[in-house]
């Protein structure tokens, strides 16, 4: 395991120019951690009969459907909570099954995969060759081993005219906080995909008794009890994370599309600026091993795959002419915060026509991507709340340097492309902020009698914050201050968004608690917006 004292040993071999090229932060990572290239078959062989323990243990996951293809993924864990994982640092041969039915009686595809201790055997399998808009059942053995059994879909054709799809937000799952309870729900809801928003892990420390879970039964290792900065730690909390009941449960019977924020590596950590002060050359190495430990543990495709410390994380999907989906990273490339991060009276510096969120780069694709777009809905899953969103209804308002209200800007850039593609229906999803909201995405968030451009979708968190409350302190402020706010709720939950021809559905579910298991889910909101006349509306 190599130590924080080690990591800033190391980073000292690197000048600054040099390491934030993506030739410099790779061989960084790999003269830290030791780890050979992708693919390597320097480890030795592991016969699969000889593993004693089930490996399975953090379950299966499908994600980023094409219309013939899906990702499968899988982690070989015997010990989870384990540096190792239970497994030596041995190459294992890893059978897989994609089927039309759930026994398994009609095999689609079926082949093997290496899993290398390079990356934590960890596997993604690209399937390729199916049919488009398909439900299939897949599964992965190793020796005597059997996984439990995932169930995923593939996307529809790209020109089909599909009358409707349905899909989940989630965000911000802070393992410490409480129980995977709404995890539950989700995976008996009737859904096509579902988008993470990020936050899928916190760096922060997990007490013994798992925080707010408060473990009676069991006690977590004292590894736990620190924030996450090495390759070792990320990975540790991925097997903590991934092993919970009702997060296998949500990706076994879900694809997921997944993007990140900040604290699968930092909190609020910008491009190569840390929250902290510390060298940008020893956070590269951390945000380094984050993204690599992302990858392993995530139902991500080969493009998707870090060098060192940059990974292209923004990618289009597209759902028929239904639904066209532009998934961003708001976190890699931006700028960093202005006034010091926090809640701010909005000024000169963050006003700065040259801050960005996305990057001059990511910012083009998406523009470009609106003007060719066919779709009758263009969503945008990504990270922070894009309405100006203000935190009083008097003139010395402060807004959030962390969301878009810190980046003016960059927003009005995006919205002024989005007007010049000529386009009609624009649906962005988010997370990060703990709660709830619908808001109406105006020309001018100051004169709420400007023209409404398209609808935001903020879901709030799966555990982050606690138990939360429908009305949370300042909701009477928040609804007075921002007009273009139509819904506010501060429990724990999701979102689901029903697209149509005609119109789409948002409703947003809640849990009445997360400290304790097992509670109930209610829909606490549903708003509609129409095609061709955005703006939400009570359904």
């Amino acid at each position: 395991m190599t130590t924080a004292p080690e990591l800033r040993t190391l980073a000292r071999h690197f000048d600054r120019r040099r390491f934030l090229t993506v030739t410099g932060a790779a061989a960084a990572l790999a003269f830290a951690t030791n780890l050979p290239a992708a693919g390597s078959a320097a480890a030795a062989a592991l016969d699969p009969a000889k593993i004693v323990k089930d490996p399975f243990t953090l379950g299966v996951a499908s994600g980023d459907p094409l219309p013939g293809s899906v990702l499968l993924w899988t982690r070989l864990a015997p010990s989870p909570y384990e540096s190792d994982g239970g497994l030596p640092a041995s190459r294992v041969t890893v059978q897989w099954e994609l089927a039309h039915d759930s026994r398994f009686t009609r095999i689609a595809k079926k082949g093997s995969a290496v899993a290398h201790p390079e990356f934590q055997h960890s596997v993604h399998i690209e399937v390729k060759g199916l049919d488009a808009d398909r439900v299939y059942f897949y599964r992965f053995r190793a020796g005597q081993w059997i996984s439990g059994t995932g169930r995923t879909r593939t996307a529809p054709a790209n020109n089909a005219r599909l009358t409707e799809m349905r899909l989940a937000a989630v965000s911000c799952q802070a393992y410490h906080d409480g129980y995977y309870t709404a995890y539950g729900h989700l995976a008996d809801e009737d859904l096509d995909v579902v988008f993470h928003l990020g936050d899928y892990l916190y760096e922060y420390a997990v007490t013994a008794v798992g925080g707010n879970r408060k473990y009676t039964d069991r006690r977590l290792p004292a590894h736990y009890n620190r924030e996450t900065v090495t390759l070792d730690d990320y990975r540790l909390r991925y097997g903590l994370y991934k092993s919970d009941p009702d997060l296998i449960a949500a990706h076994a019977a879900h694809p997921f599309v997944v993007t990140w924020d900040d604290h699968e590596t930092e909190n609020n950590y910008a491009g190569d600026t840390p929250e902290n002060d510390v060298p940008p050359e020893e956070f590269l190495l951390r945000r380094a091993a984050a993204y690599r430990a992302y990858w392993e543990h995530q139902p991500l495709r080969t493009p998707q795959q870090p060098e060192g410390a940059d990974m292209q994380l923004y990618r289009r999907r597209q759902y028929g002419r239904l639904a066209q989906f532009d998934i961003l990273d708001t976190r890699q490339y931006r700028s960093d915060q202005a006034y010091g991060d926090g809640w701010q009276v909005p000024g000169p510096e963050s006003e700065d026509p040259a801050r960005t969120l996305t990057g001059a780069t990511q910012e083009r694709w998406l523009v470009d991507g609106w003007r060719e777009s066919k779709a009758t809905w263009n969503v945008l899953p990504q990270q922070v709340t894009f309405a100006q969103r203000k935190d009083r209804a008097t003139p010395d308002y402060k807004l959030s340097m962390d969301s878009w209200d810190g980046y003016p800007a960059s927003r009005q850039r995006l919205l002024d492309g989005w007007q010049s593609a000529g386009q009609d229906n624009l649906l962005v999803l988010t997370g990060d902020v703990h709660v709830h909201y619908g808001f109406d995405i105006k020309a001018d968030f100051d004169d709420p009698a400007s023209k409404t451009l398209g609808t935001e979708i903020v879901t709030s968190s799966i555990t982050s914050g606690g138990d939360g409350s429908d009305k949370p302190a300042n909701w009477d402020t928040y609804m007075a201050a921002n007009p273009h706010l139509k819904f506010y709720n501060g429990r724990r939950g999701y979102a689901v968004v029903t697209l149509g021809q005609d119109a789409a559905r948002a409703e947003w579910k809640t849990v009445s608690a997360v400290t304790t298991p097992g509670a109930p889910l209610t829909t606490a909101g549903s708003f509609v917006t129409e095609a061709g006349n955005p703006g939400l509306k009570p359904a």
